[in-house]
């Protein structure tokens, strides 16, 4: 089997530029995992970095670029995740390569407009957005909050106006420019990728960066990121579907950060 014609990093050929609608029509409304088509997978030198490969074969990302990863501990990880899948291939349970293909794919030829879009968060960042009451919660957002915000303005410069409720506040420019130049110093699109990753998952940029920078466990910071949801859980009790979903996205959030700390 050529380069060329190696399935996708799902396992499924690329599809055809007229797909049939009699099969489109048979197939059930959520796709098939695709059957698991190589034996083993390992990696190989490729400029700078290692290159995932299938049976010896170069593997390659959606778009069909290289799946090249920075660091030989990342590397590992990525290798890892294809190795443990079983009778399919599930991407559900491969964080680390899915992240991986949207640094390549998505983030190292648009670096630019990722710095943008994170830099928007600047201004609405979570942690400026207080509760008036009850008490117990205005305690815990302080508790959890307070010290990032410490950090931010001691480390980055960046120094928030606090509002109540959620009237937009609007931040001095100083603190915006700051948390852009922080941005712009994330070095390579894998840990650009990760932080577009934990700060949309949270809706704080200032606890993405402490994350990034390793001021903030990545399990502190998901807890910090939900103070809310664990004071109204605590009052109204807890929804069978709802921890599922926190389950899920608590997970690409600690992916995320491992992708950071293992590609630098």
């Amino acid at each position: 089997m050529s380069d060329e014609s190696q399935p996708d990093w799902l396992g499924e050929p690329e599809s055809p530029s007229q797909p049939d609608p009699t099969r489109a029509a048979r197939s059930p409304g959520k796709p098939s995992l695709p059957k698991r088509f190589y034996g083993e997978a390992g990696l190989t030198a490729h400029g700078d970095g290692l290159r995932l490969t299938l049976d010896g074969r170069p593997a390659n990302t959606p778009a069909r670029n290289p799946l090249v990863l920075p660091t030989q501990a990342l590397a590992e990880a990525v290798a890892a995740e294809w190795a443990a899948q079983v009778a399919v291939i599930d991407p559900a349970t491969m964080p680390l390569t899915r992240l991986a293909n949207t640094a390549i794919d998505g983030v190292a030829q648009r670096r630019n407009a990722v710095v943008d879009d994170l830099s928007a968060y600047a201004g609405t960042d979570l942690l400026a957005y207080r509760a008036g009451d009850p008490e117990r919660l205005v305690r815990a957002q302080a508790e959890a909050w307070d010290p990032i915000l410490d950090w931010a303005h001691t480390e980055l410069g960046a120094r928030f106006i606090l509002g109540e409720g959620v009237m937009h506040v609007a931040q001095p420019n100083t603190t915006v420019a700051a948390l852009r130049r922080a941005i712009e110093e994330t070095e390579g699109p894998f840990r650009l990728a990760a932080l577009h990753t934990l700060t949309t998952l949270t809706g704080s940029l200032v606890l993405a960066l402490a994350v990034l920078r390793g001021q903030v466990d990545p399990t502190e910071a998901w807890a910090a990121a939900h103070v809310d949801e664990t004071y109204q859980a605590s009052v109204w009790g807890r929804d069978t579907e709802a921890e599922a979903r926190h389950a899920a996205r608590q997970a690409e959030f600690e992916a995320a950060a491992q992708l950071a700390r293992l590609s630098r």
